[in-house]
């Protein structure tokens, strides 16, 4: 079977583990520590993150005003990924998590009002409102979100969750998971379609 398999996508909560079981991978994203594609090879397997193509590519095509500080709501593998495309695109950003590991982190219970007021930019990166408990979502004070704010869901099913409900019904611009998804997929079949030293190998692994 597995000479019959050109590659695998990984999804949560596996995108961490799988970095164990997997021979090669570019030393920046084996720091990041999110890997959602593999490629299969006779004697070796390949790791890769097409999460990072996918999401900043979806990510933009939004009006660009709405983009400044963001807000990430969860630190698990594909959080990783995020901001790493906020860093590249110089956007300022913190993470709210049930624990804090870095100085750009802070507690759920510490989103405030004030701090909503200063992150027009709100990411879920929770599975939080995912199918079937699409009547949860990310516990924030949304009474001051309005137009100026840009919700963007990395849940994809359902198209519309609670959280992006709300943003919709207070006039936010919001953005759900499925172009990311299509994006990162169509990726990860170019890398499977490509011999070891292609260049979208090289490509790929340049980030």
């Amino acid at each position: 079977m597995k000479n019959q398999m050109k590659g695998l996508n990984i999804t949560i909560p596996y995108k961490k583990k799988i970095i164990n079981y997997i021979d090669l991978i570019n030393i920046n994203l084996l720091k990041l520590e999110s890997i959602n594609t593999v490629k299969i090879l006779s004697k070796i397997t390949i790791g890769y993150n097409t999460d990072i193509y996918g999401f900043e590519n979806s990510f933009k095509f939004k009006r660009k005003s709405y983009i400044a500080n963001a807000l990430l709501l969860g630190n698990g593998g594909v959080s990783q990924s995020i901001i790493f495309v906020l860093n590249k695109l110089g956007i300022k950003y913190i993470v709210a998590s049930r624990n804090k590991y870095t100085k750009y982190c802070i507690l759920y219970s510490e989103i405030s009002i004030n701090l909503i007021n200063n992150y027009n930019t709100i990411i879920n990166c929770t599975p939080l409102g995912t199918y079937p408990n699409i009547n949860i979502c990310p516990n924030i004070p949304y009474m001051n979100i309005s137009n100026k704010y840009y919700l963007y869901d990395l849940v994809y099913n359902p198209k519309d969750t609670l959280f992006l409900k709300i943003g919709k019904k207070k006039g936010s611009i919001i953005n759900n998971g499925i172009n990311m998804l299509y994006l990162q997929a169509n990726l990860s079949w170019k890398i499977w379609d490509k011999i070891f030293y292609s260049s979208i190998y090289e490509r790929i692994l340049q980030i």
